[in-house]
C-alpha cells in the first residue's frame, strides 16, 4: 500500500501540478501560473486528461473560504505499473485492434507471422527450483503487441495462462533452449501423467509455428529514425494555431518527439515551452517549409533566440518528413470560399461548418471554422488538401454525425440546396479517393495521444469507423473529449506499445490508481 503522509499542498486545477500554496499564482491560489489560469478561462471544456485525473473538488467552497491549507493524506502507488491490459481486456471483455492496422508502429509489415497457436519458449514460473528454468507455451490469444500464453501440458486448463508481451524479449522461438544450453522444466502443476515429456511435446511441435529468428531483429530495425536530438524544425504554434514556430529535438520516444521551442520569450517564468508529436504528424514540417508554402512563421524575439536556436545543432531536411498524399484533381481544386466540413482542431470530437480562407502553395490550405473566425485569421488552421480532416458538405448528414454550425445558424441553411450538389465538390473528390480499407472495427482497444495534451497517452476505445475515420473514445471519459482521427493518424497505438517504448500509460480513471483521501481538521468543518 505504500506510506502514508501528510502534506501541505495545493492542486492546479489546469494542469495536475502539485506544489505550495505560497508559490501558486493568483489570490484564489487555483492555479500554477500565469499561463495555466488563462488556459483554463479560455478553454475550461478542454483540459487535459492529467488534470482530469488528479484535479478533485474534496473541500465545500466554505472550508476554501477558510483556509487554503489542508491535509492530504496520499498512498503512494504508481497507477501506470497498476494498469494490466490483460486483466482489463478480459474485464471488458474486447479485442485489441491488430498491430498490422497501424502503418507506423513497429513490426507492422511482419505481423502476419505472429498467430494464435504458435509455439514459443518462455520463462517457466510454475516450477521451484534454485535456477531460472524454462518451458513451452502456446499463444492462446493475441491483443496488440501483448499475448495471452498457456504452458503446454495444462491442455483445456486456463487456470494458469498467463499474459506476456511479445516484444518483450522474454519469448524465444522453439530450439532456443538448445542453443544456449538452457533447461526445459514442465510446470509442477500439470495434473496430467504424462511418463515420457520429450515424446509429448514431439507431437505437440510437429508443424508447429514459432517466432521467426530474426523477429527481434526486425523489432530493433523498425524502431531506428533518422531524426536526431538537436534538429530544429518548424511546428504549429499550439498558443496561435495559424502560424508555425521553429523548435528543436529535445528527445524522441518511439517516434515522438518533444520539441522545445527556440524562442522561450512567452513562456512562464521558470518553465519551459514544449510540444509533442509524431515525426510523421501533419503538424511538423522541414526547416524552410513555411517560407516555402507562404504559411506564417513566429519571429523570433531576438537576434540570439535565432541564431542559438535553444542548442539546436542542425536543421532537419525535407526529405526526413512523410510527404502528404498525392492529390491529382483534373480541372479543378480548391478555391477561396469554398464551404466544406472540416474536424475542428481545437475540438476534435467536433465536425463544423468551414471556410476556405486562402490556398497556399503544394497543395496547402487554411481553414477557418464559420463561427469563430477571428478578425485576423488567428484560429484559421493549415489542412492539406489529402486531409482526413477536410471532408464535403453533408459528410455528416450522409453518415448521420452531428454537425456544428455557427452560433444562431441552422443546419438547414448551412448545407446547399440539391442543385447545388449535383457534381462532385473537391472535397467529394479527395476523400474519396485512396481509401484501402483498414482492419479496425467498432469497440477495438488501443493506445491514443490526447490531442488537446499530446504528450498524455491513455487507454481508448475505438467507437465508430466511417469510411477513413475512427472516432476515438478515452475510456473512463464523457463522450464530449472523443476525438475524430483518420485511421492512418501516427497518435494511435496498438495495445502495449507504451509499454514497448518506456511511456507511461494513462489508464482510467479508477483503475490501477487509489485516489486522494483528504482528512479535514476539525477545526475548519
Amino acid at each position: 500500500m505504500g506510506e502514508y503522509s501528510f502534506i501541505f499542498t495545493v492542486v492546479c486545477e489546469m494542469c495536475g501540478t502539485t506544489g505550495n500554496i505560497s508559490t501558486f499564482f493568483s489570490k484564489t491560489k487555483r492555479f500554477c501560473s500565469i499561463s495555466c489560469s488563462r488556459s483554463y478561462s479560455s478553454n475550461s471544456k478542454k483540459t487535459s486528461i492529467l488534470a482530469r485525473l488528479q484535479v478533485r473538488k474534496y473541500f465545500s467552497s466554505l472550508v476554501f473560504k477558510q483556509s487554503f491549507i489542508f491535509f492530504t493524506q496520499v498512498i503512494q502507488q504508481s497507477a501506470a505499473k497498476a494498469f494490466s491490459w490483460g486483466a482489463y481486456l478480459e474485464k471488458e471483455t474486447s479485442l485489441a485492434a491488430s498491430v498490422s492496422c497501424f502503418r507506423h508502429a513497429p513490426l507492422c509489415a511482419q505481423w502476419d507471422d505472429i498467430t494464435m497457436g504458435m509455439k514459443v519458449e518462455v520463462l517457466n514460473t510454475n516450477a521451484v527450483l534454485p535456477s531460472k528454468v524454462y518451458w513451452i507455451a502456446t499463444v492462446i490469444q493475441i491483443a496488440g503487441y501483448k499475448a495471452l500464453l498457456r504452458y503446454e501440458g495444462f491442455e483445456y486448463d486456463s487456470s494458469h495462462d498467463f499474459w506476456c508481451s511479445l516484444v518483450s524479449g522474454e519469448l524465444n522461438p522453439i530450439g532456443w533452449c538448445a542453443m544456449t544450453s538452457k533447461l526445459l522444466v514442465p510446470p509442477q502443476d500439470v495434473k496430467q501423467n504424462i511418463p515420457d515429456w520429450k515424446e509429448y511435446l514431439m507431437t505437440k511441435l510437429v508443424g508447429a509455428n514459432t517466432l521467426p529468428v530474426d523477429f527481434y531483429l526486425k523489432l530493433a530495425e523498425n524502431m531506428r529514425t533518422s531524426f536526431r536530438i538537436g534538429m530544429r524544425v518548424e511546428v504549429v504554434d499550439p498558443k496561435y494555431v495559424s502560424r508555425t514556430r521553429m523548435a528543436v529535438i529535445d528527445s524522441i520516444v518511439g517516434g515522438r518527439l518533444r520539441l522545445v521551442y527556440t524562442d522561450q520569450s512567452d513562456a512562464p517564468e521558470n518553465t519551459i515551452s514544449d510540444f509533442w508529436c509524431h515525426m510523421w504528424s501533419p503538424l511538423l514540417h522541414p526547416i524552410g517549409w513555411s517560407s516555402t508554402v507562404g504559411h506564417a512563421i513566429k519571429t523570433p524575439a531576438s537576434v540570439d533566440a535565432a541564431a542559438s536556436g535553444w542548442k539546436g545543432n542542425c536543421d532537419s531536411l525535407f526529405l526526413l518528413f512523410k510527404k502528404p498524399r498525392f492529390v491529382y484533381m483534373e480541372g479543378a481544386f480548391f478555391e477561396e470560399g469554398m464551404k466544406l466540413e472540416a474536424i475542428d482542431p481545437l475540438n476534435l470530437g467536433s465536425i463544423c461548418v468551414a471556410t476556405i480562407h486562402k490556398v497556399l502553395l503544394d497543395g496547402y490550405l487554411m481553414v477557418g471554422i464559420d463561427g469563430t473566425t477571428s478578425n485576423n485569421g488567428s484560429d484559421w488552421f493549415c489542412y492539406h488538401a489529402s486531409s482526413h480532416a477536410i471532408l464535403p458538405v453533408n459528410f455528416c448528414k450522409k453518415n448521420f454525425i452531428p454537425l456544428t454550425v455557427p452560433l444562431g445558424k441552422s443546419k438547414r441553411a448551412s448545407i446547399p440546396s440539391p442543385l447545388q450538389l449535383t457534381a462532385l465538390t473537391p472535397a467529394d473528390f479527395i476523400f474519396l479517393q485512396d481509401y484501402p480499407g483498414h482492419g479496425f472495427s467498432p469497440n477495438m482497444k488501443l493506445e491514443a495521444v490526447d490531442l488537446m495534451e499530446p504528450r498524455l497517452i491513455c487507454v481508448a476505445t475505438v467507437k465508430r469507423c466511417v469510411g477513413r475515420l475512427l472516432l476515438i473514445h478515452f475510456d473512463g471519459w464523457e463522450d464530449e473529449f472523443d476525438q475524430w482521427v483518420d485511421h492512418q493518424s501516427p497518435d494511435i497505438y496498438p495495445v502495449g506499445w507504451c509499454d514497448l517504448m518506456g511511456y507511461q500509460l494513462q489508464p482510467p480513471p479508477g483503475l490501477g490508481k487509489t485516489p486522494h483521501l483528504i482528512a479535514i481538521p476539525p477545526c475548519l468543518l
